[in-house]
């Protein structure tokens, strides 16, 4: 790596000659690179020496395997697609190849959704009622699959329960029959499946379906004390607590498992004690009956009597009338969540809400059709949820980048808010902390993704009087950290920014 650390210091002294150039760096502000790594805020800008588009390809092909055949990089497994948004080809290794893309699958549902419901489409969750106030015989809330809806939601409709007069609900019903009954993908692994980012998806979803436990540390040697900022959803679990506090400034070494399907939290380990509140956001394990509690409950805060709830799982034929109704924000900011956050629980109701409104059985199955509309064939990727949770998953850089490419060739409206949706390079979401105080802050729209050992960004690239580059990095079969993955991932994305800035202009 000396070698090519000295050939671009020569590069530099060049450039002096010939002008001043946009310099990308530091594009990581942040986080420290490992010292035998090289430091992407110590890369100079690249040289346009050349103006013979093979010779200048040529060095950003050396350029990128100088990163990735680094002696702790070069065990991993790369794919890159670099095309203009014309489908002119830049850069490509691999790129016909399949990787697992972890969160970068949330590409496909989210373009599915918008392809299929517009930016403008609003989810909606009625309530309908027999009878009149102040007695109703029954309240029936219908979900379909909302996953906005929180305490604040239930606050909201027991108000407006309160300005129609009403006083008592004989038969709360919470109907859940709308999607396929919720169940724990069983590709995901089992581990995960107490966390938040793992929890089933089903019609009547609230507070994402999570709740959260802390742990706080008291004397030494004794048990840790925790407590739950849900009360209702903390009635689900039973808690074996075998954490104690330990010594000062030792490891972190707090363990929190269960019995796969059983109702068991087990606290296992110990935390130093002068640790900070040590914070866990775990999946509630049966969302219908949580939503009916806490609703119920916020009706008696409200003092409206409910004499029994329900729980209905299966489509009775009901002859209530809707009597109100919840609206979801638009759907251009429920995938603004799904691409900037890399929400699961969204991105898993958004594939089976498609489900539902294109009459097919499965989440997989309505992606697979919607995306044939714009040319994107089943066969060019293999899917088993829509979150990207799963290691089954593959598709490769090439049809990440064509998916891009043919999202941009919608109306300007739905273009635009699909880039949107996209984390912004040193703005917002996933990408916060990335770019930072670069050329490529603002200008750098994509969609990360994250597994053990498994590592990707897909996006657009548009430098300012530059053309628009769409691309595609997946990374497999990594042993190192994720933020050494990250590192490398950018040190190429400047490296082809640096390119593009030799390029022609385009304006585009």
């Amino acid at each position: 790596m000396r070698f090519a650390v000295g050939y671009f210091s020569l590069i530099c002294s060049v450039c002096c000659l010939f002008g001043n150039f946009n310099f990308i760096a530091p594009v990581l502000a942040v986080e420290e690179s490992p010292s035998e790594l090289p430091r992407l805020g110590q890369l100079p800008p690249r040289a346009c020496l050349d103006d013979r588009q093979s010779a200048m390809e040529d060095r950003l092909e050396q350029e990128v395997l100088a990163i990735i055949e680094h002696p702790q990089l070069k065990r991993s497994r790369w794919g890159i697609e670099v095309q203009t948004l014309a489908g002119e080809s830049i850069y490509s290794l691999a790129g016909d190849k399949f990787f697992n893309p972890a969160s970068a699958a949330k590409l496909l549902v989210s373009a599915a959704g918008l392809l299929e419901l517009g930016a403008d489409y609003q989810l909606k969750t009625p309530i309908y009622s027999e009878g009149t106030a102040p007695v109703l015989t029954s309240l029936r809330l219908k979900g379909q699959g909302d996953p906005t809806l929180s305490s604040q939601s239930l606050k909201d409709i027991v108000h407006q329960l309160q300005e129609r007069g009403i006083k008592r609900i004989e038969n709360l019903i919470i109907d859940d029959s709308y999607l396929a009954a919720p169940a724990i993908n069983p590709t995901w692994e089992w581990l995960d499946v107490h966390s938040y980012f793992a929890t089933a998806v089903n019609s009547t979803i609230l507070n994402e379906n999570t709740a959260t436990l802390t742990l706080l540390p008291q004397q030494v040697g004794q048990p840790v004390k925790f407590f739950w900022n849900d009360a209702i959803a903390a009635q689900q679990w039973q808690v074996v607590n075998q954490a104690t506090t330990g010594k000062a400034d030792i490891e972190y070494a707090i363990e929190i498992d269960g019995d796969l399907g059983k109702p068991l939290l087990k606290l296992r380990g110990e935390l130093a004690v002068n640790e900070r509140p040590d914070v866990w956001d775990l999946a509630v394990l049966d969302p219908a009956r949580y939503f009916l509690e806490s609703l119920r409950f916020h009706l008696s805060e409200a003092n409206i009597t409910v004499t029994r709830g329900t729980v209905s799982e299966s489509a009775a034929n009901f002859t209530d009338t809707e009597l109100i109704a919840i609206s979801a924000p638009p759907l251009r900011d429920i995938l603004a969540e799904i691409n900037q956050q890399s929400n699961n629980l969204y991105a898993e109701a958004l594939g089976k809400i498609l489900a539902r409104k294109l009459e097919q059985d499965t989440a997989i199955a309505a992606i697979n059709q919607s995306l044939q509309q714009i040319g994107i064939a089943p066969s060019e990727y293999v899917l088993v949820d829509a979150s990207g949770l799963s290691r089954q998953n593959l598709v490769s850089p090439q049809t990440l980048v064509k998916l891009l490419r043919a999202m941009s060739d919608l109306s300007p409206s739905l273009a635009h808010a699909y880039r949107q949706s996209l984390a912004q390079a040193g703005t917002n979401g996933t990408l916060t902390r990335r770019f930072v105080g670069t050329n490529l802050q603002g200008n750098l729209a994509a969609k990360t993704g994250t597994l053990t050992g498994v590592g990707a960004l897909s996006g657009y690239l548009s430098m300012p009087e530059q053309e628009t580059l769409v691309f595609s990095i997946l990374v497999n079969n990594s042993e190192l950290e994720q933020r050494e993955v990250r590192q490398a991932i950018d040190k190429i994305i400047a490296i082809v920014a640096q390119f593009n800035l030799c390029g022609k202009s385009h304006g585009k």
